[in-house]
């Protein structure tokens, strides 16, 4: 990565037209208003750029953004966000914190707003490292921040301390509608903008939706960092339907007993991966990708008054099954293959799987295949 850090220009087409003030109006870009019971229309795909008050460390995040007004636009920032924090360092210092929204910023920025990346890693630096050459950025007009270049728009304004809206109802990629809350409000003083500019934006809802690949790319991506940090994953999947991060289902090459409850643990203290609420471990031999061969594991093959481990965590701040806000219960399933001293006493141990060969496993796939199964 140290090849590709972002590059500073003078000249950019996302400042082609600035408007400032009184000429700021935002109900002239697109916003949408998806599901019935939303709580006015939202900006989606809005890549929010904030830095901490005292470190002066940039964040580059993509949460929705509801239009209030023509000037104001309320900031969704969970409790575990980074910009959350730079917001609550600023207010606890009686300092206003400026913020820079870009819309339609090149692919590799706008998936690496979505990154889980360790705090000390810069999102654009990441985003050159995926593009493959420096993501070129500009001083914003009105606020001590940098955006892309090539971006289509860019909104400027400051948070005023203690300035709160009633943000949402919105119908989110939980697939319900996350309540109303009170969030930080954002008073625009600045709209810089290509002559012909293209708002991008995108839908979430109940799954399958848009931001389905952003997970799956998520998905890929970080293996080999999540590798790093529990080096026991073989191969890990975060099904849509589990809204990602609420579930994971991990393999492992088994070496010592109780060891899928050490990864299940290792996970939990992972990162972001903390807010995991159901793991699935399985042996090295099961695809995990494969959801009909991880039910077999899992929902009919183990024991869950041995191979059931229940905690409580934190959960996403999104989470609308935790009985309080903020942390509630979580639960893993050990559908490995038993051993002997994990206290398995079966007479001649875990018994062997039922495998046919290959030709005849594909002919029986194919005939499934045939009556729709």
């Amino acid at each position: 990565m140290a090849h590709v850090p972002p590059k500073k220009v003078k000249d950019a087409p996302v400042q082609e037209v600035v408007l400032t003030g009184d000429e700021v109006d935002l109900e002239q870009l697109p916003a949408l208003f998806t599901w019935p019971e939303d709580g006015g229309s939202f900006f989606n795909l809005g890549l929010t750029h904030t830095k901490h008050p005292e470190t002066g460390v940039r964040n580059l995040g993509l949460y929705r953004l509801q239009r209030h007004d023509k000037r104001t636009i309320g900031m969704h920032w969970q409790i575990h966000k980074d910009s959350r924090n730079h917001y609550q360092v600023a207010a606890k210092r009686g300092e206003r914190l400026p913020v820079a929204i870009a819309f339609g910023c090149p692919p590799a920025v706008t998936y690496a707003s979505t990154a889980p990346l360790p705090g000390d890693i810069d999102e654009y630096l990441f985003a050159g490292f995926i593009q493959g050459k420096r993501i070129e950025m500009v001083d914003c007009k009105t606020v001590p921040l940098q955006v892309p270049a090539n971006a289509e728009v860019v909104v400027e304004g400051w948070l005023e301390p203690g300035k709160m809206l009633p943000e949402g109802p919105f119908g989110d990629h939980t697939g319900f509608y996350t309540p109303q809350e009170d969030f930080p409000a954002l008073t625009i003083d600045c709209v810089t903008m290509r002559r012909r500019p293209l708002l991008q934006s995108i839908v979430v809802g109940r799954p399958p939706t848009e931001d389905g690949p952003l997970g799956r790319a998520t998905e890929r991506f970080f293996l080999p960092l999540l590798k790093v940090i529990v080096p026991d994953i073989v191969d890990y999947h975060l099904p849509e339907s589990g809204g990602f991060h609420n579930c994971a289902i991990v393999s492992i090459d088994k070496k010592y007993p109780k060891h899928a409850q050490k990864v299940m643990h290792a996970i939990w203290g992972a990162h972001m991966m903390s807010l995991t609420k159901l793991i699935i471990v399985v042996d090295s031999d099961c695809d995990v990708h494969d959801l009909h061969e991880v039910s077999w594991r899992a929902l009919g093959n183990t024991d869950y008054a041995r191979d059931l481990t229940v905690v409580e965590g934190p959960v996403d701040h999104l989470d609308h099954a935790s009985y309080q806000q903020f942390w509630g219960g979580k639960a893993g399933i050990d559908a490995t293959a038993k051993w002997p001293e994990e206290g398995y006493t079966r007479d001649g141990g875990w018994p062997q799987m039922v495998e046919s060969d290959p030709e005849t496993a594909a002919k029986v796939d194919r005939r499934w295949k045939e009556y729709g199964l």
